[in-house]
């Protein structure tokens, strides 16, 4: 039963002293971005992207 808000429930939105509302727009946005989940990284399809095309993908049919 204390004066002061609860601080856990909500984010603190105040930047440093001098911060502009372009500055604080940013960085709310870039700390909304990096709260969001990420894609998995390294597994089977970033290695078929980085390796290119594989010799005979483009005729897969003379392939048995």
């Amino acid at each position: 039963m204390t004066d002061q808000p609860d601080q856990t429930s909500t984010p603190s939105t105040d930047g440093p002293v001098g911060e502009t509302p372009a500055q604080k727009a940013l960085r709310l946005k870039t700390a909304k971005l990096d709260a969001r989940p990420k894609p998995p990284r390294g597994g089977r399809f970033q290695r078929e992207q980085a390796a290119g095309v594989t010799p005979g993908a483009n005729r897969p049919w003379t392939h048995k």
